[in-house]
């Protein structure tokens, strides 16, 4: 008895420290999405190169989560995560130099490793807690993800106080100072290795297996969504109705946080629910409210019996703001049920699959600010943003209704017999 108390308090102090760790990770990973307003005036930049310059780091912690996942499964996650947190510290640290833009795509691409890191520790913490709660384990976890609304906080204070340059310095030191706590208060568990010398090309065979492609599609629209507007919603807020990079960055906060916070919820349902069932009303949620949102602000004249009458239609702040809220507490339950399905599905081989599903959120996260970027230089219409998240949520409640709805139950009602 004292063993499995001892065993579950060693399996919290993981997953807090773990959670603390990616948490950090995932604020440094969004920096941009701040300081790079400022760098966008310095430069004068225009949307498709602000875009880019924001997902420059986003691309290389995508492209490192199947390696990462990998070595988790091979040398365990305490290791591979420690080293991941303390290669970031010096590129951090260069940025506050960089005065060109080819300096911060070049550094953007370092500083990128860290959003590797929920490669890292998916495997890491589900490993020390039982099937059953490993749903919960992964989205306490993943709930890091509210790094980005910590950033909104941090970032755009020291800019107004101090400058952009001052961001990345302090950055670095917390990087620091989170890897070693991390170290201090984490632990391995050699029966948690799994012992395999699948390489790299051998692990993206995994996306023959059509489970997998369809997780991927899930995931870049939850989590890459998830990135995409995060990097994106501060100089929407500034550019559509015109406040200051602060109080922009507050209200970019609302749909950041819970989108973050709110995912450990998503595993406790998707535990008690089912994967599908959340995932499949996640994608209807998000449907309603980006085809809201995917409304541009317009203005049109009829003819009346009195003469021309001109009205107006658009979202004001509050109901922008409150359908982005709940568009993020959607995206916070889909990234967690996600995830649930690759624990039921895959329990022997987590970091592998989390590290594909990963990779393949991580790049939505990395195209859409550049799809956004060209799409408002070519329409001129910010909302065009939302017009193209709207059509890939379509896509993805096609695909989960031929191959999963017809099949299954949601939410206890049954569903139309498949024939095929």
């Amino acid at each position: 008895m004292g063993s499995i108390a001892k065993t579950s308090r060693k399996a919290y102090s993981v997953l807090i420290v773990s959670t603390f760790a990616f948490t950090v990770c995932f604020m440094v990973w969004m920096m941009f999405g701040v300081i790079g307003i400022p760098i966008k005036k310095a430069l004068d930049l225009s949307a498709t190169q602000f875009g880019l310059l924001t997902a420059t780091p986003i691309l290389t912690g995508s492209l490192v989560r199947v390696p990462l996942g990998i070595w988790t499964d091979r040398f365990g996650g305490r290791i591979v995560m420690f080293l991941l947190m303390l290669s970031t510290v010096i590129p951090i640290w260069m940025m506050s130099y960089a005065t060109q833009y080819w300096h911060f795509l070049v550094i953007g691409l370092f500083v990128g490793l860290a959003g590797g890191s929920f490669s890292v520790g998916t495997p890491y913490v589900a490993r020390w807690f039982p099937k059953n709660r490993q749903g919960f384990a992964m989205g306490v976890y993943g709930a890091g993800n509210s790094g980005a609304a910590v950033n909104k906080f941090v970032a755009p204070t020291l800019v107004v106080a101090f400058g952009w340059a001052v961001v990345p310095e302090v950055y670095a030191a917390v990087m620091l100072g989170a890897a070693l706590l991390f170290w201090t208060f984490s632990a391995s568990d050699p029966s948690h290795l799994v012992a395999s010398n699948i390489s790299f090309k051998d692990q993206l065979k995994a996306l023959k297996d059509p489970k997998v492609l369809r997780y991927c599609q899930y995931y870049s629209i939850v989590f890459g969504g998830y990135v995409g507007l995060s990097l994106w919603m501060v100089q929407y807020y500034v550019g559509e109705f015109g406040l200051e990079i602060r109080t922009a960055a507050l209200l970019a906060a609302c749909f950041s946080l819970p989108g973050g916070v709110l995912r450990a919820i998503g595993g406790w349902m998707s535990d008690k629910y089912g994967a599908h069932q959340v995932t499949w009303w996640v994608m209807w949620v998000s449907w309603i409210c980006l085809f809201l949102l995917s409304y541009p602000q317009t203005d049109f004249t009829i003819q009346t019996i009195n003469g021309p009458e001109t009205f107006h239609i658009g979202l004001n702040i509050y109901l922008f703001t409150t359908l982005m809220f709940i568009l993020g507490i959607a995206w916070a339950f889909g990234k967690a049920s996600v995830f649930k399905y690759i624990g039921d599905d895959y329990p022997e081989n987590i970091g592998a699959i989390s590290g594909i599903v990963g990779l393949a959120g991580g790049l939505g996260g990395f195209i859409l600010p550049i799809m956004f970027g060209a799409l408002l230089d070519i329409t001129g219409i910010r909302s065009s943003a939302f017009m193209l998240m709207y059509g890939v949520v379509w896509v993805s409640l096609i695909w989960m209704y031929l191959t999963e709805v017809r099949k299954s139950e949601v939410m206890g009602t049954k569903s139309i017999p498949s024939f095929t």
